[in-house]
């Protein structure tokens, strides 16, 4: 993948998505490609969408336990493109900043804007990237194919406050329900650049193009 990147062009910086549920493994995925990329001289910016969440009351409006809140409220996607994406995008001014939310102080941040060098490559990591509002501003992307049978184990053993590793537990209702209607609405395999089965974390590997969803 990081072969891949390498070899496009950027305009002025080469935007790339690193997608998949909860447990995917889409942080350290995205983390060993941008240590890869930087190892052949290739500045990266990191960034996820975790840093553009909307309001506790926004993203709860619906309820708690709401699959339709987790996937329509959890992230402010007119935020991330205004202070991230279109500045880096074609005409964009190459100044950026990573993250405007704290969701956990719930609280606006106040980081100093940076500045861009032409030829960089951002990778940012999160849930939903191929939703429709952001299909057309990656220039390439990944898709973290795992079942959620894999998933929320994975994601649980991260350690108290991540939930169940059962599946079909009422506490996982939300974000599988969530991810469920992600699938439905943006069917992200048919859009996404790769599709990689992170189901084994010691032997991923590329899905062919006839096998996607």
């Amino acid at each position: 993948m990081a072969a891949r990147l390498d070899a496009q062009p950027a305009h002025p910086v080469l935007r790339v998505a690193v997608d998949g549920v909860d447990g995917a493994g889409k942080t350290i995925f995205a983390d060993e490609l941008a240590a890869s990329l930087s190892s052949v001289g290739r500045e990266v910016i990191r960034a996820s969408v975790d840093g553009f969440h909307n309001p506790r009351a926004v993203r709860h409006r619906l309820g708690r336990d709401s699959p339709e809140g987790f996937y329509c409220d959890s992230y402010d996607y007119a935020g991330m493109r205004k202070a991230l994406l279109d500045p880096l995008g074609p005409d964009g001014s190459l100044g950026y900043r990573t993250a405007i939310f704290d969701a956990d102080a719930d609280q606006s941040v106040s980081q100093p804007e940076m500045t861009a060098r032409p030829g960089s490559i951002l990778i940012v990591d999160g849930l939903f990237l191929h939703r429709p509002e952001l299909r057309g501003v990656w220039d390439d992307s990944v898709f973290l194919r795992v079942d959620f049978g894999v998933s929320v184990p994975r994601g649980a053993a991260r350690g108290p406050g991540f939930g169940s590793p059962d599946p079909a537990a009422e506490s996982n209702r939300r974000y599988i329900g969530g991810n469920e209607l992600y699938f439905r609405e943006a069917n992200p395999e048919k859009w996404v650049g790769v599709v990689v089965d992170n189901t084994d974390l010691k032997a991923p590997f590329i899905v062919p193009d006839a096998a996607r969803s």
